[in-house]
């Protein structure tokens, strides 16, 4: 049990010194944690309205955050290249995120057409019908991209690893509201990066 904490806290400990310089992108993913908690929470009476909060709030703010407020260059905090960054990072990096997102943008189109989605759902009468078909479709793609990825880990750096980042990924919500907690107050002092 000590492995599997140790690597926790090393992916977490990456994860925060390579991506979350920006008090910006700090503050989205306080924002983004926040709403992760609220959709939790409705996974147990509406699971479609939990992923229409999910994707809408908490993944566009948070991976915002990291497409447009983060360096992409050399980071001179860390001495190390974006490259560097990216290749040791054990989720989702920049690329994969990209097609993530990608199939998130482009998965309303199959509910346009195929409102049933193949049988999968009952067809939209209504406008708000076919938002929460939506919701349950972007619940699949959510939980089908937590566990490609982490099924892909299992082959590529071992189950443990795998493991160690579903859990990371499930916690960090609430592992982001204490770290980042403070950034909000801190942006509107004038501290655009966050001190080492």
């Amino acid at each position: 049990m000590n492995a599997f904490f140790e690597q926790l806290a090393i992916q977490r400990w990456d994860d925060h010194r390579y991506y979350h310089h920006d008090r910006i992108n700090q503050s989205l993913h306080f924002l983004s944690a926040i709403s992760f908690i609220l959709a939790y929470a409705c996974l147990f009476w509406d699971p479609a309205v939990a992923a229409l909060i999910g994707w809408l709030v908490s993944m566009t703010s948070r991976q915002a955050g990291h497409f447009f407020f983060e360096p992409l260059g050399y980071d001179e905090v860390n001495q190390a290249s974006n490259e560097h960054k990216e290749a040791i990072k054990v989720g989702y990096n920049l690329r994969r995120k990209v097609v993530l997102i990608g199939i998130w943008a482009v998965s309303p189109v199959l509910l346009l057409l195929d409102p049933s989605a193949f049988g999968l759902l009952p067809p939209a009468s209504t406008m708000t019908d076919f938002v929460h078909n939506m919701g349950y479709i972007w619940l699949v793609i959510g939980v089908g991209g937590l566990l490609f990825r982490t099924i892909h880990l299992f082959f590529l750096k071992g189950v443990m690893a795998g493991l160690v980042w579903m859990s990371k990924i499930l916690t960090d919500p609430f592992h982001d509201i204490y770290l980042y907690h403070r950034a909000p107050l801190a942006l509107l002092r004038g501290e655009r990066i966050a001190p080492r």
